[in-house]
């Protein structure tokens, strides 16, 4: 597994965590 793939699954979980959180408080965005 080389940092680049694992920088990019990284931001895949980050990005995913971000919606969900905006899913469940869309007032804080």
């Amino acid at each position: 597994m080389n940092w680049l793939y694992l920088l990019g699954s990284g931001l895949a979980l980050a990005i995913f965590i971000y919606l969900i959180a905006a899913l469940f408080y869309p007032e804080r965005f």
